[in-house]
């Protein structure tokens, strides 16, 4: 199926029983199901998870980020076990009573030092690592490796000091997040038809004189308004500051002429989209005009590779070398003309661009969602295009999630 087939659902949000919308318990079942397998599949006893996408995936668990990535939520999966989960103070209690997946006496109140603002010293770290080795006994998997995703390195020599072997979990992991259920894809669609939206509302307020950072302002507010449950980013890029792409947003005042991109990372369920649009304040040159047909040319090649069977590297060189667009080498261009994963994390598997792919390249494989991304920067020195479309891997080819038009540079408010 082509990119132009008619797009995957994106029901509404709430659960109604006159539809058939996500499945939240088919949903679990194969997540743990998946991490279950990969566990299975490695020589590892136990996988100690501290990503809190990892520790999601495993206990169909949410607090935040900003407890979230402070390394004190943390996860246990055993071979022949039930995810065990030790989280910040009052929220493993909330866990018992709202999350019946999990076993009451699975969920832990845990802390090990936010990040090393309690030092190790204070023997909270010793404590866990001697409590998970028991519960590792318990499961006769002490003897075997124990992979863990991301580590504090007081936490690993802790470890390591009480006799456990550490590898790492995080490849498997990404292993098993990397082909995605029926209900993955359409929260990835419903996430990115909330941000179909958000363009609407920014081509409408892309007017000279609103700053970058209000309308950055203006896609929070709605975004959350639509239920989003993290806004982890928006680029908002205009004028000069197109080229080179900064990445981030400014308070930089919106001119009449000016080319400008938006990239808009939130997430629905926990499902992210990434999703970059280029328009035009008013007017457009010539000169942004061929920059975004070039970006367009280059994205639409990349779209007409993506069926399973092929690889990575294969894909990424339809896209253009580094020093063809004005870089001295693939990691001073990283990030421009590239592909991306997209679940429960913004980078996940196959990341697709000439820096990696060309010597370790992936075969892309039905249930696949990734990004993907082209740059082109403008003859006039300063203006730039940028364009992202999310796809779906299928057996009949790709799908597209991401339907705000781009086909073609839309010039908002034209004169």
């Amino acid at each position: 199926m082509t990119a132009e087939a008619a797009p995957l659902p994106a029901p509404g949000h709430m659960g109604v029983d006159y539809e058939q919308r996500v499945d939240f318990d088919r949903l679990r079942e194969y997540r743990l199901g998946r991490a279950k397998a990969s566990l299975e599949a490695s020589e590892c006893g136990a996988f100690l998870l501290f990503d809190f996408y990892n520790i999601r995936y495993v206990t169909q668990t949410w607090i935040g980020g900003a407890l979230g990535d402070k390394m004190t939520r943390y996860a246990l999966l055993t071979r022949g076990g039930e995810p065990k989960l030790w989280d910040f103070g009052s929220a493993a209690r909330h866990h018992r009573l709202y999350s019946p997946w999990l076993d009451p006496a699975d969920c832990h109140a845990g802390m090990l030092g936010l990040r090393g603002a309690i030092a190790p010293s204070a023997g909270l770290m010793e404590d866990a690592v001697r409590q998970i080795k028991g519960l590792l006994e318990d499961a006769g998997v002490a003897d075997a490796p124990v992979g863990v995703d991301i580590v504090e390195p007081p936490f690993l020599f802790e470890m390591q000091r009480q006799g456990l072997t550490v590898v790492d979990a995080q490849q498997l992991m990404l292993d098993a997040r990397q082909l995605k259920s029926q209900d993955e894809i359409t929260l990835l669609t419903q996430a990115a038809a909330m941000v179909d939206g958000v363009y609407q509302d920014i081509v409408e307020a892309l007017k000279p004189g609103i700053r970058e950072n209000e309308i950055v302002a203006l896609a929070n507010q709605r975004l959350y308004a639509m239920g989003s449950d993290q806004v982890e980013a928006i680029n908002a890029v205009s004028g000069e500051r197109c080229n080179p792409h900064p990445h981030n947003f400014s308070d930089r005042l919106i001119r009449p002429g000016d080319q400008a991109f938006f990239d808009i990372i939130h997430s629905f369920n926990g499902y992210r989209t990434c999703y970059y649009r280029t328009f035009s304040v008013g007017s457009a040159t010539p000169s942004q005009r061929d920059a975004y047909t070039r970006a367009r040319e280059w994205m639409d090649a990349a779209i007409a590779m993506i069926k399973p069977g092929v690889t990575t590297d294969q894909v990424a060189s339809v896209w253009p070398r580094a020093t063809e667009f004005g870089f001295e080498d693939e990691m001073a261009a990283f990030g421009l003309q590239f592909g991306h994963g997209l679940g429960l994390g913004l980078h996940e598997r196959p990341i697709i661009s000439r820096l990696n792919s060309m010597r370790e390249p992936i075969e892309l494989q039905p249930g696949m969602v990734f990004a993907l991304e082209t740059y082109c920067p403008a003859d006039d020195g300063f203006s730039a295009a940028r364009i992202e479309e999310e796809v779906v891997v299928t057996e009949a080819g790709s799908r597209i999630l991401t339907l705000f038009p781009a086909q073609d540079l839309v010039v908002a408010n034209p004169y």
